[in-house]
Order: C-alpha cells, then structure tokens, then sequence
C-alpha cells in the first residue's frame, strides 16, 4: 500500500515538474553598457613596472561584469560591457556608435578635455562614468549632470594626504610642481588642502621639463642627479610633496633631497583609489579574484573601471529593473549605496556626482593610511572631509 502512494506521488511530481518545463520562462533582462578607452600617445614611464598593460581598465569591468552577473542570475539580469579603444581625435566617432546602438551607461577613461568634450556630446542620451580624469574643474565649474565621477578628484586625493600629515604634525611642506598644466592644477589642490587643515607651504619650487637629453633605455629626461642640487637651501620643512601628473621628476625624490626629508604626493607617500596589495574589509578575495582573471596585480583604472560597472549593477539589481531611466534616477538618489572593499558604503553627492569613498595613502609595497582620518568630523558624512564640499561647489546643474 505504501509504495503504491509513494509512486503515485513520485508520478504527481514527474507531472508537475513537465508541466513547469512546459510553461514559458520569464524574458532575461539585458542591462547592457561599454568602456571607452582613450589612449594618448605619451613618453613610457620612468619606471617600467608602471608600463601600460593592455588589458588597463578593462579587466577591471570584466570582473564587474562577472560581480553582476552572479547576482544577477539568480534576479533574471545579464550584464554585457563592450570594450572600445580609441585615440582622442576617434573618441567621438567611437561614443556615436555605442549610443547608436543603444548602450546608456559609458565608462569612460580618458583626460580631463576629453571627458568633458565626450559629456557635452553624450548630452541626455547616456550616463558617463568617469574612472580616470581627476580634474576639480569636472566636479566644479565644467560638471555635467549626466557625468558620475567614480574617479577620486585631485581635491580629494590632496585632502587625503594632507589630513595624514597634520595627524603626524607635519604641517611644514615644500611644494615642488612640474611645469606642465596639469601639474599646476593638482599643486592647486595642495594650496588648497593645506589652507583647509592649517599646513603651511614654506616655498614653492617648478620643476622645469625641459625635454633635454634624453635616457635611451626610456626616452625620460634624465634628472636623477638634478634632485640633491634642486632641493637644497629650502627653507626648514617637514615634507616634500610633489605634484608631477606628466611623470617628469617625482619618482626620482625619495632618499634624493638635499635634506633628509619625505616625500609625498606624486612619490613616496601616494594617495590613491586603490592599491594591489590592501587586504582590509574583504579586499584579499577581491585582489585573489581579479589576479586568476587578468594574471596580474590590480591598478588603479581597474579598479575605478570596476566600481563603475558595480555601481550599475547594484541599481539594476535594486530596483530589478533593466530600464536606464530607472536606474540613472536611482544611482543619484539618496537611497542608493554601493560596496567598494573600504570599510564602508560609497554613495553619490548630490551636488557634484562625485563618489565618495576613502582616500588610501600607499607606498609601493603597503597601504599606509586611510583617509578620511579618524580626527576630522562632519556634520554629513566624514567622507565629506575629501574634496570639495557642498557649501564650496561651483557646480551647477
């Protein structure tokens, strides 16, 4: 008797598993974007370890889409990233073709006047998110509404640094800037952190890049034995810091300077977005999971490219929906957060679209620090000890 009913119940479940097989399956919802990347012909850096990879930025977005995707599953979602490289004069034609297609959220890695060229262009047709171009004038007077900044701004990589060295009551700096304009525009955020934290700046010095003889290893000025006699009489100073963004002279000043002194900025003690070698907050299974994809150490873009694409993919899975509208609306809410391996939430501001998040203070091998430090409060959110407030913005939408 008691087999009888248990094959009778194994036929009802035979039957009801078919007739679930039978029944149609709810549609995938494809949430589709592209990483534009824009490269420029430059001088190889001073250091070959610095080397660009091919892969830059791209491994990155591919573990994001693999981040996504795991969640996404399980919510009927699919996540796709096309991979674009252009040069600048190729960007816009190359923006055109991803929006003809229909692809709303573009990653873009690329300077300062191209991201703002490619924003003005995209118009109300696509979200950027912006992984390289650090410009405070993007966050300011030139911001876009339709711009994220997932990117730190050099405001808040300055003000990273600089609540470091007054922690370590080293309120005493030595400037020293490349000749270049982009240099001139991170010294700024210097000037401008040290006002903020009460640091002084006992000289200011420029590094001329006079593109002299040249290094036939690698094509770099070579200014090595130029740091002890460009350092010495400075005034009495507790740090260096370097502001070299066209990597002409920084990493030549550590143990260099005519007076024993550290370095920080472009060398030394450097702030970043990330760093290979954190391990804090979940960050050694993230470094483990992307070293198996790419077969290297992270960099910087990787990561920026990634937390771009996670930032998509967490809306989508949030509101489970595929609908850019809807989840361009959410990204800008204040409902929305996202994970980034730094011990807390990322959300956006409001005011500027700049993410924010913590500012790591590394050397080549170690994390240091992490700003914002413990000492510096707000009323909002510490995170808002970095970069420009809302009070401050230039930033009008």
């Amino acid at each position: 008797m008691f087999k009888g009913i248990i094959g009778l119940l194994v036929g009802a479940s035979a039957l009801a598993g078919a007739a679930l097989a039978q029944q149609p399956q709810p549609e995938m919802q494809l949430i589709r974007a592209a990483v534009l990347r824009v490269d420029e012909e430059r001088l190889p850096p001073i250091s070959r370890l610095d080397l660009p990879v091919e892969d830059q930025g791209f491994a990155g977005a591919r573990l994001a889409i693999e981040d996504n995707d795991t969640t996404g599953r399980f919510m009927g979602q699919d996540f796709e990233a096309v991979e674009v490289i252009a040069s600048p004069d190729t960007a816009g034609a190359e923006l055109d073709k991803l929006l003809a297609e229909g692809i709303q959220f573009v990653v873009l890695l690329a300077d300062d006047r191209t991201t703002l060229a490619l924003a003005d262009q995209a118009g109300d047709r696509a979200m950027l998110l912006n992984a390289r171009a650090r410009g405070d004038n993007l966050r300011g007077a030139d911001c876009r509404f339709n711009t994220i900044h997932v990117a730190p701004s050099h405001a808040m990589l300055a003000d990273g640094l600089a609540q470091f060295l007054m922690w370590k009551n080293w309120p005493d700096w030595l400037l020293v800037t490349g000749s270049h304009p982009e240099d001139e525009a991170l010294a700024a955020a210097y000037r401008r952190a040290a006002a903020k934290f009460g640091a002084r700046i006992v000289e200011e010095r420029v590094f001329e890049d006079t593109g002299g003889a040249r290094s036939t290893d690698s094509g770099h000025v070579q200014v090595q034995a130029q740091m002890p006699v460009f350092t010495q009489r400075a005034p009495d100073y507790d740090v260096l810091i370097a502001t070299d963004e066209s990597d002409v002279f920084a990493p030549y000043l550590p143990y260099l300077t005519w007076d024993p002194r550290p370095v920080a900025g472009s060398a030394g003690l450097v702030p970043r977005s990330w760093h290979p070698a954190m391990e804090a907050w979940g960050g050694m299974q993230f470094q483990n999971r992307f070293e198996r994809l790419a077969n290297r150490p992270i960099r910087e873009e990787d990561y920026q490219a990634w937390l771009a694409l996670r930032i998509v993919g967490e809306a989508a899975t949030r509101t489970q929906s595929a609908d850019p509208a809807e989840l361009r609306a959410f990204i800008l809410s204040p409902q929305f957060d996202v994970a980034g391996f730094k011990g807390q939430k990322l959300t956006v501001r409001d005011w500027d679209h700049q993410v924010r998040q913590p500012i790591l203070l590394t050397t080549g091998l170690l994390t240091t620090s992490v700003s914002p430090q413990d000492q510096y409060l707000h009323q909002t959110s510490a995170l808002d000890t970095l970069g420009i407030d809302r009070p401050e913005t230039e930033c009008s939408f």
